[in-house]
């Protein structure tokens, strides 16, 4: 079973992200549009694993978090990786509350070790991905749109994460929660 451990976003955070989309979608750019329901942020990507362990995983995910507290996160900005010039993936950026974010990563990570899932190696970059370039078709228009697009940000708090089962289908992925952790007031 395929699994991650995500932040999942309130509907008003939704909604800015599909505003973000909706004007970027003007560009008529080759971009394959996430859709908004399964946007998230990812704190571990956990790939194939025994339906079995998941119980045992909330579990020891519930004792790890139970010292991160609750906190604000801001969304605002966009970017691309590698970068903007040639951007592979266009994405929404966390401008505050990242070391909270960081903090929280760092913790799942290792309650993921102790369950013997191999830790990250990539170093953790906070980002909704909200498309994935596909060609080169309007990409310069893209850009443009990128540049004069709107400042719009969402602030929330994050209270909870979830481990998430991906199933993969041919109009994209659906994601199903499979456990809600709760995070320390």
């Amino acid at each position: 079973m395929r699994t991650f451990i995500a932040v999942p976003l309130p509907p008003d955070s939704q909604a800015m992200l599909a505003t973000l989309q909706e004007n970027l979608r003007s560009s008529k750019a080759d971009v394959r549009w996430t859709s908004i329901q399964s946007i998230h942020l990812t704190l571990k990507f956990l790939g194939e694993i025994d339906q079995a362990i998941v119980p045992r995983m909330a579990e020891e995910l519930r004792a790890a978090v139970a010292s991160e507290r609750r906190f604000q996160l801001r969304l605002r900005g966009l970017g691309g990786f590698p970068n903007l010039s040639s951007p592979r993936v266009i994405w929404c950026a966390v401008q505050d509350g990242k070391e909270n974010l960081l903090s929280l990563q760092q913790t799942v990570d290792a309650a993921c070790v102790r369950l013997a899932q191999a830790p990250e190696e990539r170093g953790f970059k906070p980002h909704l991905t909200l498309g994935r370039v596909t060609g080169k078709t309007n990409l310069q228009r893209l850009l443009e749109c990128i540049k004069i697009c709107p400042v719009l940000e969402s602030t929330f708090t994050v209270d909870h994460i979830n481990i998430y089962k991906s199933v993969l289908l041919p109009r994209g992925a659906v994601y199903n929660v499979l456990e809600n952790i709760e995070l320390s007031r």
